[in-house]
């Protein structure tokens, strides 16, 4: 079984550009691109639980700012167990991390996102 615990050296700048991106769209008031880029920094860093849960974390906060119960609630367990399955190994790949997606479901990644991840030599 193999344990990951930080993200690669390799892959943190983009999780970390597209966390900056979601909190100047979230100030601009553009919230669907804001959010979007919060659904790219889950996949990227979901296999690395700080970074899965610092996301689960930003969109709990997302949900109260923007008054969405649904939201909210939906990122409590994500928030207290995203953590584990990523340290284990155990992520739905490609699951944008929202509570408008079921948990586990996994999902294709973005051709995009395959190239962040080739650039970052993360596979």
């Amino acid at each position: 079984m193999i344990f990951y615990t930080k993200i690669p050296t390799s892959l943190s700048p983009y999780f970390q550009r597209e966390l900056q991106m979601y909190r100047e769209e979230y100030q601009s008031g553009r919230l669907q691109i804001a959010w979007s880029h919060l659904e790219w920094a889950h996949i990227i860093g979901q296999r690395y639980p700080f970074s899965h849960s610092i996301v689960h974390w930003e969109m709990l906060l997302f949900g109260f700012r923007i008054k969405n119960p649904k939201e909210i609630i939906g990122q409590i367990p994500r928030l207290l167990v995203g953590g584990v399955k990523s340290f284990v190994g155990k992520v739905p790949v490609g699951n944008p991390g929202g509570a408008n997606v079921l948990p586990l479901k996994s999902f294709e990644i973005a051709q995009d996102i395959q190239d962040i991840f080739s650039k970052a030599g993360v596979k």
